[in-house]
């Protein structure tokens, strides 16, 4: 079978996903364009270098909707002649597009793809699709569906994961973020976002809070704690699902959770006759991608078993990896990560995660790959996983090694 290898991953900053935020301007289209292009500058890519364009979003409405993927080749310095797919796994999206190329590859469908995603929260609000397991009654009632946020709140009650426990991570994560920045961690990837004019908008993750305390945390109320307990009461569907539970434990908040923020990221696959015919050197290979269904109601629990499903298919042990990221959509879920398998917390998002940088859904599986190539070249380390927890209660995980 044809081996699968990373030859580039690049990204945008992230900017906060509101109407003050620097990329609030900037359409999905646009800053799906300066991604593509800037991975065909990057790599001097020309004519039909790629057989497609994977790019994930997750929210397809609106100017994120129409095949999404296929227009921003249209915009993009691309070559006409090549086309484009939009797929949607929620927040593994931008990661399912770089698998799904890897496993075309392997498979001998082209020789090289460009994947990633792209979603501006800011301009297209999360949830306004109007999925059906939150809006169709036959299919809520089915799952027991609840929000997210509740989803967290049941993980933490289940494993034991306390409020202090879930603001420390969240602390750490910003210390790490600014330590990231501080020390040009990110400058292998990050491509500035400039306007029309060529004057730069963004250069650097504007969601970031490094000054966060423990103390500060600590004054937050639990975001989901009157909609579980009071109205509309989803404390008690979850307790259907899972009667042992006497209560919920309300212990997440806007710190300990993922930062809502604009963004996109592009990631270069080809084959070896690839990278010999353009002159470009492999970074690492896909060693292997999984993907996984779990409990629809706790939702979050994904990256355990898809963590222990990419292990056993691939023949390895928890132990052959050195670096992980997991990402960061709550507090509770890279908890039960690293409780499930026992992992130092030191080789667990050692740039910081989603919390303190945020969680651009579409585009958040390619960037984590990203950054988990880049801390391993950096540290001169050989394997790393990336996996994320998605809704309605799915996992997905990739293995890189670099070569």
């Amino acid at each position: 079978m044809t081996e699968a290898y990373i030859y580039d991953a690049a990204r945008t900053p992230r900017g906060k996903g509101r109407a003050d935020g620097s990329l609030h301007e900037v359409t999905s289209l646009a800053l799906s364009a300066r991604l593509l292009n800037a991975v065909k500058e990057r790599n001097g890519l020309s004519g039909h270098a790629v057989e497609d364009v994977i790019w994930g979003n997750v929210t397809q409405v609106g100017e994120q909707g129409g095949c999404l993927a296929r227009s921003a080749v249209l915009l993009s310095d691309l070559d006409e002649s090549i086309p484009g797919l939009s797929i949607n796994r929620f927040c593994a999206s931008g990661m399912e597009a770089v698998n799904l190329a890897a496993n075309q590859i392997k498979g001998g469908a082209g020789q090289a793809y460009i994947a990633g995603g792209v979603e501006m929260m800011g301009r297209v609000a999360m949830g306004s699709d109007g999925a059906a397991i939150a809006v169709d009654p036959s299919l809520a009632m089915k799952t027991y569906f609840v929000p997210q946020g509740i989803s967290a709140d049941i993980i933490a009650t289940e494993y034991g994961f306390t409020r202090e426990m879930a603001d420390a991570l969240a602390v750490e994560s910003q210390r790490r973020a600014a330590e990231a920045w501080a020390e040009n961690r990110f400058a292998k990837s990050i491509v500035p976002v400039v306007d029309q004019n060529g004057i730069v908008i963004l250069d650097r993750d504007e969601y970031m809070r490094p000054g966060t305390t423990i103390e500060d945390l600590a004054k937050l109320k639990a975001s989901f704690k009157d909609m579980g307990e009071v109205m509309p009461g989803f404390d008690k569907v979850a307790m259907l699902k899972y009667p042992h539970l006497d209560h919920v434990e309300h212990i997440h908040h806007a710190g300990n959770s993922s930062g809502i923020v604009d963004g996109a990221a592009a990631v270069l696959i080809g084959s070896k006759e690839f990278g010999i015919a353009h002159g470009l050197k492999p970074r690492a290979r896909i060693r292997a991608t999984a993907k996984i269904g779990t409990d629809p109601t706790i939702m979050l629990t994904g990256p355990v078993p898809v963590t222990e499903k990419i292990l056993r298919d691939s023949g390895m042990s928890i132990g052959d990896i050195d670096l992980f990221e997991v990402n960061e959509a709550f507090a509770a879920v890279v908890l039960r990560f690293m409780q499930a398998f026992q992992v130092d917390p030191s080789k667990v998002n050692v740039n910081g995660g989603a919390m303190a940088l945020g969680h651009p859904l579409g585009a958040t599986g390619a960037i984590i790959i990203g950054t988990l190539l880049d801390e391993l070249e950096r540290r001169d380390l050989s394997t790393g996983l990336a996996t994320l927890c998605i809704a309605s209660g799915m996992g997905a995980a990739t293995i890189i090694e670099r070569v």
